[in-house]
């Protein structure tokens, strides 16, 4: 779930810090600068692991800030595929179910992997799964008596594996105009995003295979 990437970058300690240690200081405009940021193709940042080199402070003229050329490693969040994580459910539509581990909201569960057969149930504002059933549309799910229904509710905590994550990085600036015609334009999207599958025996709603556990054996909360 959690990685070491090395970044290099030269960061400016401001002169109302040169009195603390330079590491110290150091570590934390790197935090300041890196923490709850995305990185195209490497991850969420989350903060400072180590300082593996740092160059000696120099002056640049017009700010009075010592600059430090450092190679550093940060702790990233970036689940590698086929991982099997715990999360809790954030909120559910029609496309697809949106999870959320505390720090990080932007994963979700499309459509193609949910367990089937299954359906969104509009009143509830949630997918459930018959299994055992033979119905092969919504229509017919949605007339199932509720009982038999396995709802993935609101605010429970699922098992899923990591199918995919996908990078993006949308131009800033206003509306392009062609031929006299301002495009509208799209939705900004997040910048990381994590595809997980719960169709597989064992992944879904932890409540689901807890009578599955042999006796004496807890399911793993996390």
């Amino acid at each position: 779930m959690f990685i070491l990437s090395i970044i290099k970058d030269t960061i400016p300690v401001l002169p109302a810090n040169f009195g603390t240690p330079p590491h110290q200081a150091i570590t934390d405009e790197i935090n300041k600068k890196y923490a709850n940021r995305v990185l195209h193709d490497v991850g969420l940042c989350i903060c400072v692991f180590d300082l593996v080199e740092v160059g000696e402070g120099k002056v640049r003229y017009g700010d009075g800030c010592l600059w430090y050329k450092t190679k550093l490693r940060m702790v990233v969040f970036r689940p590698f595929a086929s991982e099997v994580i715990l999360a809790k459910v954030k909120s559910s539509d029609e496309d697809a179910i949106r999870l959320s581990i505390g720090f990080f909201d932007d994963m979700y569960i499309p459509l193609a992997y949910l367990p089937q057969p299954c359906a969104f149930d509009p009143n509830e504002r949630a997918h459930f799964w018959l299994p055992d059933s033979e119905a092969t549309t919504s229509h017919e799910l949605l007339e199932s008596p509720t009982s038999d229904r396995m709802y993935i509710d609101q605010g429970e905590i699922v098992r899923v594996r990591v199918e995919a994550d996908e990078f993006y990085d949308d131009e800033p600036g206003p509306p392009k105009a062609a031929e006299g015609v301002v495009i509208k334009r799209e939705a900004r999207r997040a910048p990381y995003t994590i595809i997980c599958s719960i169709a597989e025996q064992g992944l879904g709603p932890v409540p689901w295979w807890k009578s599955a556990q042999p006796d004496g054996v807890e399911m793993d909360q996390g």
